[in-house]
């Protein structure tokens, strides 16, 4: 689980420029809430391409997170990033306004779309690639909105575990406000990403190590210590999301069906 954080950076730095230049951008543009992703993102992306090629939205709802809004400011500020500050509200309480819900998980999902919808929109208007902030953690248990906070155009995120992230934002002198506040989605008022999921960040990662990176069967992860209860429920979270990590499935009629045998490579005309 131990990164070497110096070398980590130069690939992801390496791959945001890269990766940027062949989908055909110079900029990037992504959602900032104050916490710890978005925050090493942000970092990784000013080393990247230099604070003048990202652009970083701030969108809030209600009140709520406000310590997250003012510390993503803080970090925009701080790093010389051009921001904008877009409320939500509107938009989401006319919608349930009309479709009301009690549910809060629907709420929250209507939110994280509707700020990957702006994004989009921004995208468009600065001609900024998304990046996105989802954590390999997160895209292993689909910890996340499909459509909403898991899209992007490229993800620089994706196989660094949650506590990977902390460790690296450590090495990029992230503020230590930010390293140490409890993880939030900021979907309603205080709620927590481990109180959702029900384990630390911490016991997480290491079922997920165990699981996915060292390909051990639950059985061989309970008998190394972990209960099995955890380890068959973060096993059923895994499964229960892969439809979250896929492309949608095309049904194969031709000789080249697109996502199955015919990926447009980057060079393909040279």
């Amino acid at each position: 689980m131990k990164i070497n954080a110096p070398l980590v950076i130069k690939a992801l730095t390496g791959f945001i420029r890269e990766e940027t230049r062949k989908a055909g951008f110079n900029r990037v543009i992504l959602g900032l809430s104050g916490g710890l992703d978005s925050t090493v993102c942000l970092y990784l992306a000013v080393r990247a391409l230099g604070p003048g090629k990202v652009l970083a939205l701030i969108m809030p709802y209600r009140d709520f997170e406000a310590e997250g809004v003012a510390q993503a400011e803080r970090v925009a500020r701080r790093l010389k990033v051009k921001f904008r500050k877009i409320d939500i509200s509107p938009q989401i309480e006319a919608y349930f306004s009309r479709y009301p819900t009690d549910n809060v998980v629907l709420k929250g999902n209507k939110m994280a779309r509707e700020r990957m919808s702006i994004l989009y929109d921004f995208s468009a208007r600065e001609k900024a690639l998304i990046l996105g902030t989802s954590n390999k953690t997160e895209l292993l248990i689909g910890y996340g909105t499909i459509h909403g906070d898991m899209a992007c155009g490229l993800n620089p995120m994706g196989d660094l575990y949650k506590t990977q992230v902390r460790e690296l934002g450590r090495h990029l002198k992230v503020p230590e406000k930010i390293l140490t506040r409890k993880p939030t989605a900021g979907l309603w008022p205080g709620q927590t990403d481990e109180r959702e999921i029900g384990l630390s960040y911490e016991e997480l990662d290491q079922i997920l190590y165990h699981l996915v990176d060292l390909r051990l069967a639950p059985k061989e992860v309970i008998k190394a210590g972990f209960q099995a209860k955890k380890v068959r429920r973060i096993l059923e979270l895994i499964k229960r999301s892969e439809f979250k990590r896929r492309m949608p499935p095309i049904a194969k009629i031709s000789s080249r069906t697109v996502g199955h045998d015919f990926l447009y490579p980057y060079d393909w005309d040279k």
